[in-house]
Order: structure tokens, then C-alpha cells, then sequence
């Protein structure tokens, strides 16, 4: 296996193709590899990481950071290096942070696919069904695809169109002929529920108007319940959310070009093209580095580092 410092640089150039910037790791990392040859370790062990963490800085939240920084580097190296102690989380207190989304697997995915059909009355369940798997295929925002007119889905050409959504932006999606199939199969079923529609909206409702934000909300919340995936009483983590479907795609794409072997950096503004976004510096927040993804990642860069050798 490569020095850990080779290690340090392959996990950084990783993480800065998805998007991340990781402003002011270098220095640190340097330092936390320094500090484990120094106590003549060539792995990461948690003893050692909260040890260095708090070796330097005054402050509670520049001990959390500094763990933290070790936390993401050790993530990493423990799918090289099963050896590798990933420090948990909580170790120290870290105030505020971010809290990563559910990246739902496709089993999950298709216990809600199956929940969905269950619902009631018919044209609810066939709704919903076919937008929670437009969002797994698309990516999109749930309030765009609320938004969808009739006139912005040509299933003829096999695309629909996104008018005027966030950062007043507007953007066209090509579709897989099966997702073209599913919509198809709905606007039959749609329009054999209500022979004259009473909105211009793509997906409607049960009582026939378009499908609202806050109606689709309830019923994914409905479904989360319904499959189990609630978490357990009194857990602080967070419930699975609709909005995590569109990390959950962002994630499986890279998965699926890691697995390819893709120029994954050539490729992220295509990704970033597919989510509406203004730029890839926006697409990170999606870039959830999940144990599969930084496993493929990581035996990636050590393949290349070898094919250099």
C-alpha cells in the first residue's frame, strides 16, 4: 500500500473532484501524519486521532474540527486499510453541523415504490408512485416536478422541460425510454380518472387539481412510515426525507461512472447540468461520501498510483 502521505493526496484529489474544496486540510492532514509516524503508527486508530486533535488549539470547536479533518481522512483509509479505526461522531462536542441526508438503497427504494401502490384512492397511489420514481431517476426537486405542466412533458421526444425553477433557471431533461413508458402508463390512468382535467399540471391530485407541495410531503411521509424507516423512539436521527432522494441520485450516479471507470471529474458539471445547478461547486452538498462510494474511490486512485509506479 502506498505511504500515508500518498494516501493523504489521493483522499484530497478525490474529494476535490466531487466538488468539495476542503480549504485548509492540506496543512493539517500533513501534520496528523506526521504526528502518526511519530508515535510510530502506520495506520489511523482513534486513541491517536483524538490525542492529535487535541494536541493543538484552544477551543473546544478547533479540537471538533481538527477530528473531524481526521474523521474524513480515516473514512477514507479504512477502505484501504481495514486495519483503520474510524473515529466516531460525538467523540467531542461539535456544535452545529450539517446533518447528513438518508441516502436511500435501492432496497428501500423499492419498499416505497411498493408502499406507494397501496395507497388510496386509486389515482393517489398511481400519483404518487410515478413522481417519487421520477425523482429517483431524475433527480429533480420535488417542487419542480409539482410544477410540471402537461405542455412540458413530451413523451413523443422522450424529454420534459424544467421552466423557471431555482436561480430562475430552466433546464431540459432527456428520459429513459422505461421512465417514459411509467409516465405514459400514468397520464392513461390520469386521464381515466378525470376525462376533463381541471388544471394544467401534470400530476394531479385526487379530487383532480394539480398535486401541491404539501400533499406529496404527507404522503412520502406516509410511505416512510408504512416501510419501516422511520427512526427508532427517542433517535436523534433524522427521518428519511424527500428531499434525499435527490442526494441519493447524485450519489448512485458517481457510484455507477466509479464503477464504469468515467473520468468522474470530466463528467461532474453534466451531473450538475441534471440537478439545476449553477456551477459543480454547488453539487458538493449532494456528494455525501458514503462507505461504498469512498471504497470505489479510494481503489481507484491506488490502482492509478500503481499504473504510475
Amino acid at each position: 500500500m502506498s505511504s500515508l502521505l500518498d494516501i493523504v493526496a489521493d483522499y484530497l484529489a478525490v474529494r476535490r473532484s466531487f466538488g468539495y474544496r476542503l480549504g485548509g486540510h492540506d496543512r493539517p492532514l500533513a501534520d496528523f501524519i506526521a504526528y502518526l509516524e511519530r508515535a510510530g503508527l502506520d495506520t489511523v486508530t482513534t486513541e491517536a486521532a483524538l490525542a492529535w486533535a487535541l494536541g493543538a488549539g484552544t477551543t473546544p470547536l478547533r479540537h471538533a474540527q481538527r477530528l473531524s479533518i481526521a474523521r474524513g481522512f480515516a473514512a477514507y483509509l479504512h477502505a484501504l486499510d481495514p486495519r483503520c479505526e474510524v473515529p466516531p461522531r460525538k467523540l467531542l462536542p461539535e456544535g452545529r453541523r450539517r446533518v447528513p441526508p438518508h441516502i436511500y438503497t435501492v432496497e428501500e427504494i423499492a419498499r416505497l415504490m411498493g408502499e406507494s401502490r397501496r395507497l388510496r384512492p386509486e389515482l393517489r397511489a398511481a400519483t404518487i408512485e410515478t413522481v417519487f420514481g421520477l425523482l429517483v431517476v431524475t433527480g429533480m426537486r420535488s417542487g419542480e416536478v409539482v410544477r410540471l405542466d402537461r405542455d412540458d412533458v413530451d413523451l413523443n421526444a422522450g424529454r420534459l422541460r424544467v421552466v423557471q425553477t431555482k436561480f430562475d433557471r430552466s433546464r431540459e431533461l432527456a428520459l429513459h425510454p422505461s421512465t417514459v413508458e411509467a409516465l405514459q402508463g400514468y397520464a392513461h390512468e390520469r386521464d381515466r380518472h378525470r376525462r376533463r382535467p381541471m388544471t394544467a399540471g401534470f400530476f394531479g391530485s385526487g379530487t383532480g387539481q394539480r398535486l401541491s407541495q404539501s400533499s406529496l410531503e404527507h404522503s412520502f411521509a406516509e410511505l416512510v412510515r408504512r416501510a419501516g424507516l422511520e427512526p427508532a423512539p427517542r433517535s436523534r436521527t433524522r427521518r428519511p426525507r424527500l428531499h434525499d432522494v435527490r442526494h441519493s441520485f447524485a450519489v448512485a450516479t458517481l457510484i455507477r461512472w466509479h464503477r464504469s471507470g468515467e473520468d468522474v471529474q470530466a463528467l461532474l458539471p453534466a451531473l450538475s447540468a441534471q440537478l439545476g445547478h449553477v456551477d459543480p461547486a454547488s453539487t458538493y452538498w449532494y456528494l455525501t461520501a458514503i462507505p461504498e462510494l469512498l471504497a470505489l474511490a479510494g481503489a481507484r486512485a491506488e490502482t492509478m498510483r500503481e499504473v504510475v509506479r
